[in-house]
């Protein structure tokens, strides 16, 4: 994948140290093939990993940091692959630098040969002129990399890729705390060793994967330990990165007023209001110290008005508002929105009952966690194959050999196809992940105790094969 990357990754417009440019056709074409090859040994060789762990191989924390690092290594130093989202976040660490508002304005202001203007060039289209979606704290990241950089692209680039490292270190460390004895080395498996972790944070260099390390290391805290204040601290945070990850706060508000002794309303009041302050007070914090204003609270919409294949409500909507144009004549949009807002409010109602069962004592936080992050990514109206990686670390914690697990493994072995190396999404990635989603299922189905994406045979049939000893 590296390799194939050097000729095919989504290379900036101009780098003066003339490491990464674009190639001709007929050098990109044969690094998209050497990529594609790369990444499919990669998915092959994480589910044969699997297949040892659910065969009860003792693959302690140790070895599997090992193999993690030798998978991530080749990948530290190759351009960014899959996506060319780290050049908005240069460019907007830039705009930060220089004072512009990067609520209200895209990288498109910066000048060509000033701090990000490199960046800015790079930023693929319409996002030169949106303003940023994301929280002050990634902001802050993102200006003190310019700083360190000046906006030299390479380092600028692996500054972010540090970033990265930092994702998969709380990752790690979250698993190793929150999976049940016995269970360590499929939750990693599943967790850390995700082709899809691999190749959308460390390779595209996603900001997701920050926000889902401090969720889970908050979690870790407020669930397991019962520290919910220095839990909702780390949560918080990873909302000002991205703001999905407050869906956690509702989740750790429900465990400390379901352990708070007195009246339920005493109850209540402290799970609301007990973690909503603590995150209240981080945000006003992080906002006021990184001097960027309060427009990130506005702009959380921006990424809805792209359209996603992968949206099931937009393309439902979309499909229903052409029909309902033909006819009768009316405007398609509006049904489109309609039905995504009816997906939404879904999603909303299975978060809350996920939240009362939690309350009941019925399902475990974490478990629940991961499951609301997933009915929000598959209602939400637009959806990339990375917003999978919200799931994938509490589902990973909870239930790396459940029905779930096993679902959010294939579904991690067919994503990682539907983004080009160059971070275009063609129609041959979206035919290459339904096939490789066929596989795994099948492989599913072939057997009845598929354990974390593992073919084992049944331990009913194995005896009916075997003679009984007696």
């Amino acid at each position: 994948m590296a390799l194939g990357g050097w000729a095919a990754g989504s290379m900036p417009a101009r780098d003066p140290w003339g490491l990464w440019f674009a190639r001709a056709q007929d050098t990109a074409r044969p690094g998209v093939l050497l990529a594609l090859a790369g990444l499919t040994l990669l998915v092959v060789a994480w589910w044969r990993y699997g297949r040892l762990v659910a065969a009860g191989a003792a693959v302690g924390g140790r070895a599997t940091a090992v193999t993690l690092g030798w998978w991530a290594a080749p990948l530290l130093l190759a351009p960014p692959l899959y996506s060319a989202d780290v050049y908005s976040y240069i460019a907007q660490g830039a705009m930060v630098v220089e004072g512009h508002d990067v609520y209200r304005l895209g990288p498109s202001v910066l000048a060509p040969d000033g701090i990000g203007g490199a960046a800015a060039a790079s930023v693929g289209g319409h996002w030169t002129d949106t303003p940023a979606p994301y929280g002050p704290v990634f902001l802050l990241l993102a200006e003190l990399v310019a700083v360190v950089t000046a906006g030299s692209i390479v380092p600028a680039v692996l500054g972010m890729r540090l970033a990265a490292l930092a994702a998969l270190a709380l990752l790690f460390w979250g698993l190793l705390r929150l999976a049940p004895r016995g269970s360590t080395s499929g939750a990693l498996w599943l967790g850390v060793l995700n082709p899809l972790l691999l190749v959308h944070v460390v390779g595209g260099l996603h900001n997701d994967g920050l926000m889902a390390g401090l969720v889970l290391a908050g979690t870790a805290l407020a669930v397991r330990r019962g520290r919910w204040v220095a839990g909702t601290v780390l949560v918080a945070l990873a909302m000002m990165i991205k703001t999905p990850a407050g869906l956690a706060l509702l989740f750790i508000g429900v465990v400390v007023g379901r352990e708070t002794a007195g009246p339920l309303i005493r109850r209540v009041a402290k799970g609301v209001l007990g973690p909503g302050a603590v995150a209240a007070g981080v945000a006003a914090a992080a906002t006021l110290g990184a001097g960027t204003g309060f427009g990130w609270l506005r702009t959380q919409s921006v990424a809805g008005t792209i359209h996603t294949a992968l949206s099931l409500t937009s393309d439902l909507g979309a499909a229903l508002g052409e029909s309902m144009y033909y006819l009768s004549g009316a405007e398609p949009d509006p049904v489109k929105r309609a039905v995504q807002a009816m997906g939404l409010t879904l999603a909303l109602a299975l978060v809350a009952y996920l939240a009362s069962c939690v309350a009941r004592g019925r399902v475990d936080p974490l478990h629940a966690l991961g499951l609301a992050f997933l009915a929000l990514v598959a209602l939400s109206p637009m959806v990339q194959p990375w917003y999978l990686l919200w799931a994938v670390p509490p589902l990973a914690a909870t239930a790396w050999n459940g029905r779930t697990g096993r679902a959010v493994t294939v579904l991690s072995a067919g994503l990682v196809y539907v983004t080009a190396p160059d971070g275009r999404t063609p129609a041959y990635g979206f035919a290459l992940a339904a096939v490789a989603c066929a596989i795994g299922a099948h492989l599913l189905l072939r057997r009845s105790d598929f354990a974390g994406g593992v073919w084992l045979p049944s331990p009913r049939r194995a005896e009916e094969r075997e003679p009984s000893r007696a």
